[in-house]
């Protein structure tokens, strides 16, 4: 099942994804994995660090098709429970982490400074619901059209993930 709603300041997607909770879990919390799918279809992810703990810290690096343009985010894990819960926050950054204004990334007047990512997963016995609530989005900024790009190429990864174990 897919499905989407955007609000006037969030953005939730609801996904059921053909593999084990722990496999969806390791998509948003293995760097490696989460380079090979995060972003909207055409772009690459050269930097993601991760330190999976509350209280640590994410840098992320998203780069265009032809490379011109990068957008840096950081945060940091407000909560996380195995399997379960991810909550992290992200504010636009520069490419050594320091928090800068969404104006200087290009985005829209009103941008938040910082929203929050919550992931929901629900064990469905070999399958998984997945529950992403983008808080603090505007509408008008097209991200919900990022993030259901980027869960088809999640849903691509997990099965060549699964056909090559």
């Amino acid at each position: 099942m897919n499905d989407s709603t955007i609000t006037e300041d969030a953005v939730v997607i609801e996904r059921t994804f053909e593999a084990a909770v722990n496999i969806i879990w390791q998509m948003w919390t293995d760097p490696e994995h989460f380079k090979q799918w995060y972003g909207p279809q055409g772009f690459t992810v050269p930097v993601a660090d991760m330190d999976l703990r509350v209280g640590g810290k994410r840098l992320i690096c998203m780069a265009s098709p032809d490379g011109s343009m990068k957008m840096w985010t950081t945060g940091e894990f407000t909560e996380i429970v195995s399997s379960e819960r991810l909550v992290y926050t992200e504010s636009p950054a520069d490419e050594n982490g320091n928090v800068v204004s969404p104006s200087a990334m290009g985005m829209p007047d009103g941008y938040p400074a910082t929203t929050e990512v919550t992931v929901l997963l629900e064990d469905l016995g070999g399958r998984t619901k997945m529950v992403m609530t983008h808080a603090g989005v505007p509408a008008s900024s097209g991200a919900g059209g990022g993030w259901e790009q980027a869960f088809d190429k999640l849903a691509d990864h997990i099965a060549t993930a699964l056909n090559n174990k």
